[in-house]
């Protein structure tokens, strides 16, 4: 039997970790289906907003520092981006109940899926690991009235992110 240095061992178990973890959809393709519950139990799936643009939102937890503020510049626009014809989708792996919280406790005025097994954040390549617990990647996808990814965003500010989505949807032609 052939004994392998520690450290080739731990570079193919990255690889092998590496090469199972999904992509994110690109730019121009088909944005991957869901059917996921909101704050209230209220289903939604990406084809309920067929005809109309999507800020797909996903963010590590409720209650959390940079999930409030991003959440809250979200809410505090929300007239802004229903002007354009864009709904708010908000995404995280915490439960309805804790969506409902959140929501009521921050005035939010648009749904907070509850991603409790993980599989959209697995579709969007999005799913991670954070100080021990499983959690989405804070990441914003903007889809187009016809179901295709217009915009990704891999790194998001908290505090200028639903400035910069907003923008991004104009420039996109949203509300025209």
């Amino acid at each position: 039997m052939k004994l392998y240095p520690a450290g080739i061992i731990a570079i193919a178990a990255l690889f092998v970790a590496a090469s199972a973890a999904v992509a994110a959809p690109q730019v121009g393709k088909p944005a991957p289906e869901f059917e996921l519950p909101d704050q209230k139990g209220q289903l939604h799936s990406l084809e309920d907003y067929r005809d109309q643009w999507v800020v797909l939102y996903f963010y590590p937890r409720d209650e959390t520092p940079g999930c409030t503020t991003e959440a809250c510049s979200f809410r505090d626009k929300i007239f802004e981006f229903r002007e354009l014809g864009a709904q708010i989708l908000g995404v995280s792996l915490d439960d309805v109940e804790s969506h409902r919280k959140f929501a009521e406790n921050h005035g939010l005025p648009f749904p907070l899926l509850a991603d409790t097994e993980g599989t959209a954040a697995d579709a969007y390549g999005v799913k991670t690991k954070m100080m021990g617990w499983t959690v989405a990647k804070r990441q914003t996808f903007i889809i187009d009235p016809h179901g295709n990814v217009a915009k990704h965003y891999e790194k998001v500010n908290p505090e200028e992110h639903s400035a910069e989505v907003l923008a991004d949807l104009e420039s996109l032609g949203a509300g025209r």
